[in-house]
C-alpha cells in the first residue's frame, strides 16, 4: 500500500496513494491507523483524494480508525472523498457516523476545534 504520513503535534495527516481501497489494501490501512493511535496520535485526518473506489473491507478499516480515535478522545476525519465512495458511505449510513469534510484544511480546523472543546470540558470537570 502506498501512502504518506505527515505528523504534527495535534494530528496526523494520512494521505492514501491508492486508487482502490479493497481487501488487498484495507488490512494495511487498518494496521497503520491502529499503530499511529498506539503511538499517541489521537487525531487522524485521512485524505482520500486519490481513492476512486472502496469496498466493504475498505470501509471496515476506516471504521476501525474512527473507533480507535474516538476511544482515545480524538477525532478521525475523512476528507476529499470522491462521489463513488461518498455514495457507498451514504448507502451504508456511515455518513452519519464519520466526520466527512471537503478539504484537508477543513479537517485540520475540525481537529483544532475538537481539541479546544476537549480542553474546555477538562476545565469544567476540574472545577
Amino acid at each position: 500500500m502506498k501512502f504518506t504520513i505527515e505528523k504534527t503535534e495535534k494530528y496526523v495527516l494520512f494521505q492514501l496513494h491508492e486508487e482502490k481501497l479493497t481487501s488487498i489494501t484495507a488490512p494495511d490501512l487498518k494496521t497503520e491507523l491502529v499503530t499511529l493511535n498506539a503511538e499517541g496520535f489521537n487525531n487522524i485526518i485521512l485524505n482520500m483524494s486519490d481513492v476512486k473506489y472502496a469496498d466493504s473491507s475498505g470501509l471496515s478499516s476506516i471504521l476501525i480508525g474512527n473507533r480507535v480515535c474516538a476511544n482515545s478522545g480524538g477525532l478521525f476525519v475523512m476528507c476529499n472523498v470522491n462521489d463513488h465512495v461518498m455514495k457507498l458511505l451514504k448507502i451504508s449510513q456511515l455518513d452519519t457516523i464519520l466526520t466527512l469534510l471537503n478539504t484537508v484544511e477543513e479537517g485540520i480546523d475540525a481537529v483544532f476545534l475538537h481539541e479546544i472543546e476537549n480542553g474546555l470540558e477538562d476545565e469544567e470537570s476540574a472545577e
